[in-house]
């Protein structure tokens, strides 16, 4: 599975929790992490889908997308720590922790695998 299939939309989860933490509690630290790491995703999976389509990988892409997963794990864990409430601190950071897995993965195996072109 190709980065980009996972990023797009995980990104897109990070900005709508940030808008809902911002409209429901009045949130600005929620707007600006969900927002700031959320676009950071975006940016990064379209780099990655640009890339793909040229039939290369991004590097710079995975390496973004890696540390934004994996400060997010560290921030949303240490949340999670303080409050002991599973929502959505705990749900973020397990989700996180599954994606800061999954691009170290693609890292270690050479970014994005390319079919072979039948003849």
């Amino acid at each position: 599975m190709h980065d980009f299939c996972f990023t797009i939309p995980y990104g897109l989860i990070l900005v709508c929790g940030g808008v809902i933490g911002y409209v429901k509690r009045g949130s600005t630290a929620s707007l600006g992490g969900g927002l700031g790491t959320g676009f950071l995703l975006i940016l990064a999976g379209y780099l990655s889908l640009q890339a793909f389509h040229k039939r290369k990988n991004s590097y710079f892409a995975l390496i973004l997308e890696t540390v934004c997963a994996a400060v997010l794990t560290w921030v949303m864990g240490q949340r999670y720590l303080q409050t002991s409430k599973i929502m959505p601190a705990g749900v973020v950071a397990g989700i996180s922790v599954l994606m800061t897995g999954f691009y170290l993965y693609k890292i270690a195996t050479g970014g994005n695998h390319f079919p072979s072109k039948a003849e």
